[in-house]
């Protein structure tokens, strides 16, 4: 029987699938560049499999594309950290609110610490790190806030890759996600949001103290640095909608 080639769009997200996993498992290393003509040899393809891969690559900002210094890993700075993480601190921590008031399943989340618990190399923990925050925010309920954090997910991996690696920090932030759990599950709604907030912008200091992450926004918003701080945030009652606002009245809870 006569083979049948492998179809360019399912060979394009093979390579583009591995590709990523090596860059956010710290294989491939920001500033690396990325040659074509290499990856295609590598993966046993064209190169028109590798460089839409590229290109889609660069769209999620994980690589860069330059007229002059061609495709290369896009390298992680202060800078760079403070726009990822500014990004999840506004939004991460009022959709796990969301998902928590609705009542929504938290089972993945819990399946994910577990096999975190289990991981026995740096890939592994970094996939379940993204799978534990994703099942977290996704079921807000508001399918739009689930794809803009979904936007960054990426670069928020590539920015814990490039930390880890210089300092690991897997114990400390197991703890921290298994408190942002526990909270979540006891239907503390606000007491998870801060847990989480205060989570993400500790890792952030840690790894890049330049990026002078968190300070000002925290006080704007009056969030402090543990998970035991009490009060609700002035930008979760910006972003509450008008709709959910007027059903805690109807319930008691505003």
């Amino acid at each position: 029987m006569t083979s049948v080639p492998t179809p360019i769009p399912s060979r394009t997200q093979y390579v583009l699938e591995e590709i990523k996993r090596r860059i956010l498992t710290g294989r491939l290393t920001p500033g690396q560049a990325l040659v074509e003509t290499d990856l295609a040899a590598q993966f046993g393809v064209s190169k028109t499999p590798v460089r839409e891969a590229l290109k889609t690559l660069a769209g999620t900002g994980l690589v860069v594309m330059s007229q002059y210094k061609g495709v290369t890993v896009r390298t992680v700075d202060a800078d760079m950290a403070r726009e990822v993480y500014d990004v999840r601190l506004l939004l991460e921590p009022e959709a796990l609110r969301r998902a928590v008031r609705r009542g929504a399943s938290l089972d993945a989340a819990r399946d994910a610490l577990t096999r975190a618990d289990e991981a026995i190399d740096t890939a592994e923990r970094s996939l379940t790190n993204r799978e534990f925050h994703r099942a977290l925010y996704l079921p807000c309920g508001n399918p739009l806030l689930g794809r803009m954090l979904d936007e960054v997910r990426d670069q928020a991996a590539l920015v814990s890759a490039v930390a880890w690696a210089a300092d690991p920090s897997w114990e400390r932030e197991a703890s921290e996600h298994r408190e942002i759990l526990r909270l979540a599950l006891a239907g503390d709604a606000d007491g998870a949001a801060r847990a989480l907030h205060a989570h993400i912008a500790s890792f952030v200091r840690r790894a890049f103290p330049g990026a002078e992450l968190g300070v000002d926004l925290g006080v704007d918003l009056g969030v402090e640095e543990g998970p035991e701080a009490q009060g609700i945030t002035e930008a979760q009652e910006i972003t509450e909608a008008p709709a959910t606002r007027a059903a805690q009245k109807e319930d008691g809870q505003a």
